[in-house]
């Protein structure tokens, strides 16, 4: 059984006491394939440095997170553009809008997540997108750059089954996570009516750990949790949800 966290910041502060036995608690129940979003250019070393420990296990991408979208985005940016330019990626993310801290910034997430999508389409990437208190503002920008050549995944998707349905319509798949463990997550009720060929599965350690964790440092191996939850959700053995979800990461990231 080989599954697939398709979400995990592993080269969080979080990990520092930590990391390689993080890891290795992975490894060992069968998540050995571990997909690394970006924040901002200051942790982008650390990420190099993550995969050059684990060349086999991470598959790194590129991007600026909405919530470090700031008065210097257009420097952050820029830094995404030459990393792109010099090597390779499996996606561009994590990028989007985040109106849960604040809006100050709402014009520049807009045009920093439009932008992001434009270079994900010149170097035939997929995008990893987040979410938060934004919605409509996140389908406004994906209304105007829907194609062919958009695609990806809609990370820790948390929103109705019409918002699954509307992801899944722009070329997404929904990254589920620790929140389909929860009573008040709401997206477990509903998520037998979306067809598994569009679920892959995540942590977003050290974020959202998954009951009976909940409150906790996340980590990879927790992703065995929300494994098992998705097989009573959908009425399958654990096995066949980690073939298929990790199918479908291979669909998106091409590896």
């Amino acid at each position: 059984m080989i599954l697939t966290d398709t979400h995990t910041h592993l080269y969080s502060e979080a990990f520092d006491e930590d990391r390689h036995e993080a890891i290795a608690r992975a490894i060992d129940i069968g998540v050995n394939r571990f997909f690394i979003p970006a924040i901002d250019s200051s942790y982008t070393q650390a990420m190099y440095d993550l995969e050059k420990a684990y060349p086999e296990n991470v598959f790194l991408m590129m991007g600026l997170h909405p919530t470090h979208v700031k008065e210097n985005y257009k420097e952050e940016i820029r830094h995404v553009e030459e990393q792109l330019s010099e090597r390779q990626f499996y996606a561009v993310g994590e990028i989007g809008i985040d109106l849960y801290w604040d809006k100050t910034f709402l014009k520049q997430q807009q045009e920093a997540f439009a932008y992001q999508i434009q270079l994900a389409k010149k170097y035939r990437l997929p995008i990893v997108i987040h979410c938060r208190d934004a919605f409509d503002e996140i389908f406004e920008v994906l209304e105007q750059e829907q194609g062919a050549d958009l695609f990806g995944i809609f990370h820790c998707f948390t929103g109705t089954l019409e918002q699954a349905h509307k992801a899944i319509s722009y070329g997404m798949k929904l990254g589920i996570g620790g929140v389909a463990t929860f009573k008040n997550g709401k997206i477990h009720q509903f998520l037998n009516q979306i067809d598994l060929k569009h679920i892959v599965l995540e942590t977003d350690s050290p974020y959202l750990a998954p009951v009976p964790y909940r409150g906790k440092r996340n980590e990879s191996a927790y992703l065995i949790e929300v494994l098992q939850k998705l097989a009573l959700i959908y009425d399958l053995s654990k096995t066949d949800i980690a073939n298929r979800t990790t199918a479908n990461s291979k669909e998106v990231f091409g590896v």
